[in-house]
């Protein structure tokens, strides 16, 4: 970006506006790990999650006219990849919200030594949709449970609740992760 734009972000927002393939393949460039990280957070496969991301940067470069300097420019598009997930997945899978407590899934764990060798995405990959897509737009996206609930059409009730059974349902795998490396550490 150096050699190209100086170090300007204005300057390489100006280019993508004046739609400049040299600054979109820098702003691509930049970004598409980035990106492409947020999308597996919401879709599990990396291929599907993949076609999020390109559709993503199709819209990105489409729209970059409607952003209005409001903001960062990485905040804007990031936005735009996490709508793309929430379309793809509301599009191809069917997703059910349950709107009450089952006291059945409290599950009493244990707390055991904790190691810290594991994945976060690997926990989020076991994670229903429904509970990964709650979980990753309050806890990594900053969502409101309104703007949870606006967003996907449901009430706030249930996007507070499938946040707690997130949160409930990745202890219980953490935990389990844990207690399976310890046993492998201990058959060693």
């Amino acid at each position: 970006m150096k050699l190209l734009f100086g170090n300007k972000k204005e300057d390489l927002l100006g280019r993508l506006k004046k739609q400049d393939p040299a600054a979109q393949k820098v702003f691509y460039e930049q970004n598409v790990k980035k990106f492409l990280s947020v999308a597996k957070s919401y879709v599990s496969d990396l291929y599907q999650a993949e076609d999020c991301v390109i559709k993503a940067f199709c819209k990105i470069f489409k729209h970059i006219e409607s952003f209005r300097g409001e903001g960062n420019l990485e905040g804007w598009a990031r936005r735009i990849v996490v709508n793309e997930c929430l379309n793809f997945i509301k599009s191809h899978k069917t997703v059910f919200y349950i709107d009450d407590i089952n006291p059945s899934f409290m599950i009493e764990v244990p707390e055991e030594e904790v190691i810290f060798d594991f994945s976060a995405q690997d926990l989020l990959d076991q994670l229903p949709d429904a509970y990964r897509m709650v979980f990753n737009l309050y806890v990594l996206e900053g969502y409101s449970h309104q703007e949870i609930a606006d967003t996907l059409k449901i009430s706030t009730a249930v996007s507070k609740t499938q946040l707690f059974r997130a949160k409930e349902k990745l202890r219980v795998l953490y935990l389990q992760q844990q207690k399976t490396m310890k046993n492998e550490h201990i058959q060693r």
